[in-house]
């Protein structure tokens, strides 16, 4: 198995779940999000450790073969990105001036900002 950061299959997980079969999802779960061995996930679900790897490996390249068509992840990361600078400009152009007027925009913009990236979270976890 080539070593992936556990971060990123449980990033690719997020968006390619439901493209899993239910034991390919059963291993990610406990190898990956409940940060299980591989012979603790073996234990759990009566397969060989083996037989957890090569679930896993499985798993992986099919969600990285879904990332390289359909780019999920790589979208959701340039919207963060994105997302970050424009936090980070409007914070300078706060730091940039005393007109209250301007202050209390910025403000705004930094509040319509977080409550639209808290509204995205909540259709993501409703799989709206």
């Amino acid at each position: 198995m080539r070593m992936d950061s556990k971060l990123e299959i449980s990033l690719l997980y997020d968006f390619y779940k439901e493209l899993l079969n239910g034991s390919q999802q059963q291993v990610i779960e406990l190898y990956v999000n409940n940060d299980l061995s591989l012979s603790e996930s073996a234990d759990i679900l009566s397969i060989s450790r083996q037989g957890v790897r090569d679930s896993l490996n499985r798993a992986i390249k099919k969600m990285r073969d879904y990332e390289s068509r359909i780019h999920l992840l790589a979208d959701y990361r340039a919207r963060v990105a994105s997302i970050t600078k424009i936090l980070e400009d409007v914070e300078k152009l706060r730091g940039l001036t005393d007109d209250p007027e301007i202050i209390g925009l910025c403000g705004q913009i930094t509040d319509n900002i977080n409550h639209t990236i808290t509204f995205m979270e909540r259709e993501d976890r409703h799989g709206v």
